[in-house]
Formats: structure tokens, C-alpha cells, sequence
């Protein structure tokens, strides 16, 4: 089953949730997405898979969140800045075969990879 998780490594959730996917026996396919930014279509795809929109992975605390001013924007608009800002993204969200989950608590995984239904 493919596993990946959408990782921080200066995040101590997004840690973790690394740990435990490991500690569970799983090898997922870590990306530092503030290398390697998703694009929009992999974003799309992901959100698809958790029945979310893209307002449900924005990380609003902070910087640029604030400076953008992202209150109002329209979701294209907060696809560019995202784009331009992968900061902007909440983590770690993990895809895990077909399901993916903002891992946020960190205890989300366990349910992800139980294949219980994730909020």
C-alpha cells in the first residue's frame, strides 16, 4: 500500500505522525513540502480523498496567512498563494492507499491507517 506524508521536520505533530506511521510498520514516502511543494492538481486530488476544501488545509496562524490577507480570497486565490507560499499548508496530511487525512491531532493517523472515517 503506498504511503506518504506530506512532512515538516520542524513540526513536532508532523513528527509524530511520522513515527507512528513507522512504528506501525509502514516505510511512507516522505515529502518536504517546503522543498517540494505540491501542485495544484496533487493538492486537488488529496483534498478529493479527504472531502475537503482547500480552506480546510490552510494554515491560518501566522505568517503569511495574515500578510496576504487571505480571509476573502477565492479558492484559485489561495491555490496561488499556496503555490508561492507552501507554508500556507496545515500538516501533515498523509495519503494512505486511496484515503488521505490532515493528521492534525496527530492521533488522526491511528484512525487513517484503521481505515475509520477521519474528520
Amino acid at each position: 500500500m503506498r504511503v506518504v506524508i506530506y512532512h515538516n521536520p520542524s513540526c513536532g505533530t508532523s513528527r509524530n505522525v511520522l513515527a507512528a506511521l513507522r512504528n506501525a510498520g509502514h516505510d511512507p514516502q516522505v515529502i518536504k513540502y517546503l522543498e517540494t511543494p505540491p501542485d495544484r492538481t496533487t493538492l486537488e486530488g488529496l483534498l478529493e480523498k479527504m472531502g475537503k476544501g482547500v480552506r480546510d488545509i490552510l494554515r491560518k496562524r501566522g505568517a503569511p496567512y495574515d500578510e496576504l490577507g487571505l480571509d476573502n480570497a477565492s479558492d484559485d486565490e489561495i491555490f496561488a498563494a499556496i503555490a508561492q507560499h507552501p507554508v500556507l499548508i496545515e500538516r501533515p496530511i498523509v495519503l494512505f492507499g486511496e484515503r488521505a487525512a490532515l493528521c492534525r491531532p496527530a492521533e488522526t493517523v491511528q484512525a487513517l491507517m484503521s481505515g475509520h472515517k477521519t474528520a
